[in-house]
Parts: C-alpha cells; structure tokens; sequence
C-alpha cells in the first residue's frame, strides 16, 4: 500500500495500559520539547514561538501520518546553522518559501520511494557533517552564554570569530555565572538521575531553565531574556498566513531548499532506525518521508520552521514508555496547552541558560569520539570525515557533504577497482594448455568488470594469443556498460585478427547484460561455455 501510516497498525492488542503510558511519554516529550523549541529557533535568528509552533503543528502531523511509532518530529539542532545562513542572507519569508519547497522534495522523494537511498550515504560523511554542525551550535552560542554585547552575529565563520573576538571585552559575568549554573545543573542532573526516582522523568534542561529563570527574577539580574529581546511568545494559537511566493525568489530557494530537504531526510531516517533498534520494530521509510514533507509545507504557513525527526526527543519518548505515535501527539497538544495558558511565564527566562542547553545539546550531538578514533581507520575514511568537518564549518553543509560524497565516491571506486583481478590459468591447474603456449591463452577474471576496472581486458589486448583466446568469468558478480563495450571491443579486435574468443562462466547479472547490450547474439554458437574446463576441452580439440 502506497499511503500507509504507522498509526493504522499500532492499535492491535492496544489496551488502557499502554494508553496511560503513551499520555505520561508524551506529556514528558512535551515538556523537554519546550525549552529547545524556544532554543533552536532564537539560535536561527528567529522569535521563539516559531520553534514552538513547529513543534506542535509538525510534531503533530508527522506522529499521525509518520512512518515510525514513536519517533518526535519538531525543530531540530541540526537546521540552525542552515536556517541561520538563509534567514541572515535572504529574509524570514524567503526561509518560510525554502522550508515549503523542501517539503515538496520530501514528499516527491517518498513518492519515488526514495527513502532507502539515505541509506547510501557514507558514515563518513554523515558523522562529518554533524560534528561540524555541532561545533557551529556551540560557536553561536558564545555570545548568550557570556553575555556578550554584540547586535547580529555573523553566518560564516571567520566573520563570526572576528565578531566575538571584537566583542570579548563586553562579556557580562552575571549571564556567564547563569549559563555555567544552568550547565552544570543540566550535567549533574544527568549524573545523579537515577537516584531520583520519579523526578528522574523530569529533564535536566527543564530544571535548568526554571532555576534559571526563578533567580534572574528574584535577584533582577541584569541580563537578557526572550521577553527583553523579543517581548515574550504569543498566547495564542499560531494563525494561518500566505507564504509570498514569486519565481523570481523561488529559484534562488531551490539550492536551500534542496540542502534543507537532505538534511531532513537524513536526521529522520537516521532517528527513525535508532528508534527502531530500541523498539524492536522497522519503520517505513517512504511514508516517514511523505509526513516530513507534508508537515514542512504546512508548518511555514502558520510561521514555523525547518522539521524533522529529532533524536534527543525520540529515545526520551521510549524511555518514557512510547509505543504508539499516540505519545507524539500528546507531545504536540501538551506544547500548545502551554501556549494558551503559560506563554507570560516565557517572559522571563534568561537568554543565558536557554545557550547554556544548546551548549549541552551540541556536545551530545556530536560523535567527538570518532575523531579521536580515528588513527584506527583507513586514510580515505580519514580525509573524507575530516574534510567534510572542516567545510561543513568554514564554508556551508552543501559544499561539505558534494564533497563528502565525491570522495567517497572515488575511495569506492579505487576499492572495488582494485579487488577486481586478472589471472593467467596455469597449466599444473589445466594440463591441457600445457602444449598449446602461443596458440590458446587463458585468463580468470576476479571482481567487477566496470568502468573503473576495464584495465583488466586492456592488457588482454595487448597480448593476444595467435589463435584462441578464453576467459572465465565465472568469479566475474557484475559488469557495467563500460565493461561491455571493453569486452564486445575485444570481441571485434580477435575477429578482425582472426582469433577464436572463448567465453565461459557467464551467469547472473554478467550474463543479463550481455543478453541486454545483444553481444551474445554476436558471438557464434560454439563460443560460449558453462566452465573454464569445458571452453578448453572445446578450444584444445576444434
């Protein structure tokens, strides 16, 4: 079945337990949720209630029409590098168009049922790109956590150094003091929560953020907060809204759009697979596909921003006790219950703290022990997870992963090139070649015969016996077009020369592909054998 959401399928045996647990996961994903929220979109260089309103209205959709049980969409960490840059250099409308376009890619792309494909990415790559994009968070987040007097920070890198460095004289060590407490309540929270018993349910951010907010209210601390900065979030529910859309804008989009569209794709099959392993359960990766897209052309309607799956949210929802997308959307009403009736309380909480979480989210979100792993690794893997992290810092993630996937590309090629192998068939292995040096030459083929192995059969040509020629590509799993044309190119020059070519071995998918490129009906009857013995039997007696 094409549209088939997970949802359809998860009510099978499903009881009044399984219920209450689903309201605890999701009320507990709900209140985890809001803190980030707000974090991730002020850190894009948005107001905070367009990362609450995309967690409820994304969060929502993509629960109900997802491809997973329990996976939580909603804004992610790994967008605001990304959306920072579109907003800084074309607007927030111009965000709001590209997060719409790259919607539609995902739903085209789970239409094509092409949600496999992420799975093609390297490992390389993938940890490279998000290393780097956590390194980012962590930059753009100096300026909060030392209260730093700076207007508008830069997109790029160096430009950003170069801010922060101009500024390091204006730090306020009260938002310092509030951000290092926030943190180290966030840690020691994570240190000490098994011993807390039913408060271990309760995030560290969210206590973070409480304290936070409790003190620099009593004391009057004289730091930012999102109600100085952005005069607090909405009380009410997020109003419809038509996105401008010209093609004069929309084709500068497409490149945003398409980074915006692979990322998302790549974060919700990669938390999807992890939710998967912790549920016991495969998720549908088209149809996570398809709710990702239509929730990112729904959500900039009503003011949000970029979704996907999210992680850190997703295995807090299991250990919670999810087991249906149910939880998820307990997780998206709980998130506007709190808009409707709790938003003055926004008012107050420290900018510091808020960069204090995104600190902690951008160290967990990172694979930093890859790096110090990596001496144990080939040098291509090395070069591709170290080039891919330093572009995805000094330049942008779309230069990064082009050429990620380019040297991987090319390390993959190298690799099955050089497993491809060409052998002389020794007489003490076939006595029957003994007497016949010179006149019947036989070669085993190894591997792939592809356009990066097509050498193999160049060097044939170069020696070519003075009347038989039999290769056994028995060991031979694939041949490409290229490979082909180099055998049918063989083919043509022992005709012209008046040599017999022997062919022997042919199966599967070697065999298909001669069938297809019609170069069996080129060969006569008697050239074609199941085994190198029997081609040589029929050459050593012709």
């Amino acid at each position: 079945m094409f549209f088939q959401p997970k949802i359809l399928d998860c009510f099978s045996g499903y009881n009044k337990t399984l219920f209450a647990k689903d309201v605890l996961a999701g009320l507990t994903v709900g209140i985890v949720a809001l803190p980030l929220a707000m974090a991730f979109a002020i850190a894009s260089g948005l107001k905070p209630e367009a990362g609450i309103f995309t967690a409820i209205i994304a969060g929502g959709i993509i629960s109900i029409l997802g491809g997973s049980r329990v996976q939580i969409g909603g804004p992610a960490g790994a967008f605001i590098v990304i959306v920072y840059g579109i907003v800084e250099r074309y607007g927030v409308s111009n965000l709001l168009l590209a997060t719409a376009m790259s919607g539609v890619f995902l739903i085209l792309m789970g239409t094509f049922r092409l949600g496999t494909l992420i799975r093609f990415i390297p490992i390389a790559v993938i940890i490279g790109f998000t290393n780097g994009i956590a390194f980012l968070i962590g930059l753009s987040q100096i300026k909060d956590f030392f209260g730093l007097d700076i207007d508008k920070m830069p997109a790029q890198f160096f430009p950003a150094i170069q801010t922060l460095y101009q500024a390091a004289d204006t730090f306020n060590p009260i938002a310092l003091g509030v951000a290092s407490g926030s943190l180290a309540i966030i840690i020691l929270w994570r240190i000490f929560q098994k011993y807390l018993g039913h408060l271990r349910h309760i995030p560290g951010t969210v206590i973070a953020m409480v304290v936070a907010t409790l003190t620099t209210g009593l004391l009057k601390l004289p730091i930012d907060t999102i109600g100085s900065r952005f005069g607090g979030i909405p009380s009410g529910l997020p109003h419809f809204e038509w996105i401008p859309i010209s093609w004069e804008t929309a084709q500068y989009m497409v490149v945003p759009a398409l980074t915006l569209a692979l990322l998302g794709a790549i974060e919700s099959l990669l938390c999807a697979r992890i939710a998967d392993g912790l549920i016991h359960d495969r998720h549908n990766s088209n149809q996570e596909l398809l709710a990702q897209g239509l929730a990112n052309v729904v959500t900039p309607f009503f003011g949000g921003m970029p979704a996907t799956g999210t992680i850190a949210r997703t295995v807090t929802n299991v250990e919670s006790g999810a087991s249906t997308p149910i939880a998820g959307i307990v997780h998206a009403l709980t998130l506007l219950l709190v808009i409707l009736f709790a938003a003055p309380l926004a008012k107050g909480i420290p900018l510091a703290s808020l960069a204090a979480i995104l600190m902690y989210v951008a160290w967990n979100m990172g694979e930093w022990k890859k790096f110090i792993d990596l001496k144990q690794f080939r040098l291509p893997y090395r070069i591709t997870i170290l080039s891919v992290f330093l572009l995805t810092v000094v330049m942008d993630l779309t230069v990064a992963i082009e050429v990620g996937l380019l040297s991987a590309f090319i390390t993959f090629i190298y690799r099955i090139s050089s497993l491809s192998r060409c052998e002389i068939a020794e007489t003490k292995n076939f006595p029957a070649l003994e007497n016949q040096q010179g006149r019947i030459d036989a070669y085993r083929i190894y591997g792939a015969i592809f356009f990066g192995a097509v050498k193999l059969l160049e060097k044939i040509e170069e020696n070519l016996p003075s009347q038989t020629l039999l290769l056994d590509l028995k060991n031979v799993i694939y041949i490409d077009t290229s490979g082909m044309d180099t055998i049918s190119e063989l083919a043509h020059l022992c005709k012209v020369r008046n040599i017999r070519l022997v062919i022997c071995g042919l199966d599967h998918q070697p065999y298909e592909m001669a069938q297809r490129s019609g170069f069996l009906d080129k060969l006569p009857q008697d050239c074609l054998y199941p085994d190198l013995i029997s081609g040589i039997a029929a050459a050593t007696h012709s």
